[in-house]
């Protein structure tokens, strides 16, 4: 006797094949030497793509290397990394690079993102003024987080902000881009603003 499947058994099946999770592109931006690489490397679950090269001594000459003496290559294009938050979520992290004359290839980099995180180093915020500027400018939904080298933050966060002319309404935090958990929560922040802005342009007056 042959038995016949029940007439549910498929749709069933259908419904527990799992969906891939949903690609989701944050940029990683700041200015040169403020830890973008090492936030991507530090959250990425594969090994990071980077277009890093050797600092020569006519780059030297124009990058300030004050606080970054230790600093031998730089991004001259762009860093990438992947992080899965959950199984509905996956992160594309796109670094840009850092220095004003690379800056050309910032449309290209930031293209198609949902959101931006700017790393800023509190000992030189000059340099992170451009970063600041180009998510506004771009009407992009962004979070300010500020490296603790050390440990240390050289100001606190309402002077940091004065000194950014940043808006309340874009986060302002501290975080160890050396530390996976740190990066982690950081991005999550970029992501709860994205999606709060999406949320609210769908939401009928």
């Amino acid at each position: 006797m042959v038995s016949v499947p029940s007439p549910t058994h498929g749709a069933h099946s259908a419904t527990a094949v799992e969906q891939p999770p949903l690609p989701v592109k944050l940029v990683i931006a700041g200015g040169f030497g403020v830890g973008k690489t090492t936030a991507v490397g530090a959250i990425s679950e594969i090994r990071p793509l980077t277009t890093e090269a050797l600092i020569t001594e006519v780059a030297a000459g124009v990058d300030d290397l004050t606080h970054t003496p230790g600093k031998t290559t730089t991004t001259v294009a762009m860093d990438f990394g992947v992080i899965t938050i959950d199984p509905k979520l996956k992160l594309y992290l796109f670094g840009t690079p850092g220095q004003d004359r690379f800056g050309f290839m910032w449309d290209d980099v930031v293209d198609g993102a949902l959101g931006g995180l700017v790393i800023v180093d509190t000992r030189r915020l000059d340099d992170c003024y451009a970063a600041v500027d180009y998510f506004e400018h771009k009407d992009i939904p962004f979070a300010v987080a500020i490296n603790a080298f050390d440990g240390e933050v050289q100001h606190d966060l309402d002077e940091v902000r004065w000194a950014l002319d940043i808006s309340e309404h874009v986060p302002l935090i501290v975080f160890d881009a050396r530390e996976t958990g740190s990066v982690r929560d950081a991005l999550l922040v970029v992501l709860d603003v994205a999606l709060s802005r999406a949320q609210s342009a769908t939401t009928p007056a």
